[in-house]
């Protein structure tokens, strides 16, 4: 992990990173969703 002029940040490297980071991305985003409806419902 690296900040600077070159923003770099792999907290995992390889296949097995990427799917960690793409499930990641795809749970935050069905959370972000769920509670979008829940803010709107009330």
């Amino acid at each position: 992990m690296r900040r600077g002029r070159d923003l770099e940040v792999r907290p995992f490297g390889g296949r097995a990173g990427c799917l960690t980071m793409i499930l990641v991305s795809v749970i935050a985003s069905v959370l972000l969703i769920l509670l979008v409806n829940l803010l709107v419902r009330v």
